[in-house]
């Protein structure tokens, strides 16, 4: 019985114990092969301890200032275009933010730049605007699957509108759209590497002069290290959705 059990778990988690054990592999391969390259001196100029740390930190601040940006806008009005007063805009409200992620995301970037200055503050309120449609829908979305009899009889029992939104409602609703939220990490993740356009700083740093420059090596590195980071992003969102799913779902 208990061995039968841990296979279970084992299985429904096995993305998990083997999703790090992949971000590490890639992290090693990658640090023994800049280890062993001989770097001409473009190459040095970008790949070195300090520019590499230095390129995470900028792209994660960047998407997770995108990230939480997008949480604090999208939750609030995703629940409010559920409720009886508001709903009658939903449809228009989805169709705005499709319309703004369909826009090209450099296109994008560079109009607010060139409106509003550079810098990583454009950077991170122009991937905000870019990435809020996956998180509205998604709280949406769960919000409207939930089978009105169940709030009809939490009302019934006594719960006004407020505590049956925060006491069965979005607890129900949280699987749904933690899995926005995983799509809107990974969406900033990507996006990030744009920042480059505006002086926001990110990995983007080490891609674009490795284009413009043909260092092959340097761009490899910046798309390794991206694609790290988003493995990692991807993998911490996961493991939050695992403890913050409600039990039994």
């Amino acid at each position: 019985m208990y061995s039968q059990s841990a296979r279970l778990i084992f299985k429904r988690h096995r993305s998990l114990i083997i999703q790090p054990i992949l971000i590490i592999v890639l992290s090693v391969t990658l640090a023994v092969v800049l280890s062993n390259a001989t770097l001409d001196v473009i190459e040095q100029v970008t790949i070195n301890p300090t520019f590499i740390f230095a390129a995470i930190k900028d792209h994660l601040i960047l998407s997770f200032a995108s990230a939480a940006i997008i949480m604090a806008v999208a939750v609030p009005a995703g629940i409010a275009l559920t409720r009886q007063k508001l709903k009658k805009f939903t449809p228009l409200v989805l169709i705005l933010a499709n319309i703004g992620q369909a826009f090209p995301a450099v296109g994008l970037l560079i109009l607010s730049g060139i409106l509003f200055g550079f810098g990583k503050p454009v950077a991170i309120f122009t991937f905000a605007a870019f990435g809020i449609l996956p998180i509205l829908r998604n709280t949406i979305v769960g919000l409207q699957e939930i089978d009105p009899f169940i709030i009809e009889s939490a009302k019934g029992m006594g719960m006004t509108a407020r505590q049956a939104l925060r006491q069965i409602e979005l607890p129900l609703a949280v699987p749904v759209i933690l899995a926005g939220v995983r799509t809107t990490l990974i969406l900033t993740v990507g996006v990030a590497t744009l920042g480059v356009f505006v002086n926001g700083g990110g990995l983007g740093t080490l891609i674009i002069p490795g284009l413009k420059l043909n260092r092959e090596l340097v761009i490899v590195t910046g798309g390794l290290l991206t694609v790290i980071v988003a493995f990692t992003m991807d993998w911490l969102a996961r493991v939050a959705e695992e403890l913050l799913r409600p039990r039994g779902i």
